[in-house]
């Protein structure tokens, strides 16, 4: 009995594994879309600080195996399988990437070594975490929601993290996010933190969107302390990274980077609110 249990196992596990794989492909392009058509991101694969480049290619690789441990591309059981299925998701994210880039012209046998590869390498980024994000937004099989782990205070913290570089990825390349940090005043930039903080408390508690949290007995100040709070700080923390990583601090001074980064956490926020809803 077991054996024929395990033989009509194996056909169901593989068949799994492609479907996730398949959603894989599909997140990876989905998501990674918007940056792979944005000329600043062109631009940085050229530019960008070789170090800060390494480094993010490098934090990217723990940070999606975290992501495998709870949404990979198939149930998991081990870490040795989300260390697999997070290499599968860089991998698609490299190839999506260089198809992308090269469809568009952006890449062609005249594109210098450090060019091609720092193109790639950047946008793989956002790829390989949207390969990761397929399973959880395409997927349509109802056991889906039964495979995720349950959610622990660190598991939460991180997620949302993950939610914030994502969508600072989009935008900390961009000139606007320094264009407006300059318009703002300090009134503007305290009524950013003030909306930022209540966008991200609603999200999750408030307007009853799929996957939100219900206070039920606990009071509204608790959840604001114990995670809103403490993930706006974690949505500010990655908004000043991604602004030091694509340069955009350089030869700044603190003023210009608190509000820069205040600017930043605006999307930072929601992202790392709209994770804990959807992951």
């Amino acid at each position: 009995m077991e054996t024929e249990n395990t033989a009509r196992g194996a056909p169901f596990q593989t068949t799994a594994f492609v479907t996730g794989l398949g959603r894989g492909i599909a997140g990876a392009l989905l998501f990674a879309l918007p940056m792979q058509m944005t000329m600043e991101m062109w631009d940085l694969g050229f530019a960008m600080d070789r170090f800060r480049l390494a480094l993010l290619l490098v934090i990217t690789v723990p940070l999606l195996v975290g992501i495998a441990h709870r949404i990979g591309f198939e149930k998991t059981f081990s870490w040795r399988e989300d260390v697999r299925d997070a290499m599968i998701a860089y991998a698609i994210g490299i190839l999506a990437s260089a198809m992308i880039l090269t469809l568009f012209k952006l890449l062609t046998p005249e594109t210098s070594q450090q060019d091609f590869l720092g193109k790639i390498a950047l946008q793989a980024v956002p790829a390989g975490i949207g390969a990761l994000l397929g399973r959880s937004q395409l997927g349509a099989d109802p056991d889906d929601a039964e495979d995720a782990p349950d959610s622990g205070y660190g598991a939460e913290l991180f997620m949302m993290a993950v939610g914030a570089l994502f969508l600072n990825l989009n935008m900390a390349p961009t000139e606007e996010m320094i264009l407006i940090s300059y318009k703002m005043t300090p009134w503007h930039a305290l009524a950013t933190i003030g909306l930022s903080i209540l966008v991200m408390h609603a999200f999750v508690y408030t307007v009853s969107f799929k996957g939100g949290h219900a206070l039920e007995d606990t009071p509204g100040w608790h959840a604001l302390i114990r995670f809103t709070l403490p993930g706006y700080v974690i949505a500010l923390l990655v908004s000043v990274y991604c602004l030091w990583s694509f340069g955009r601090l350089d030869g700044t001074g603190s003023m210009p980077t608190l509000m820069s980064t205040i600017v930043l956490g605006f999307p930072g926020a929601i992202g790392a609110a709209a994770a804990r809803l959807i992951l």
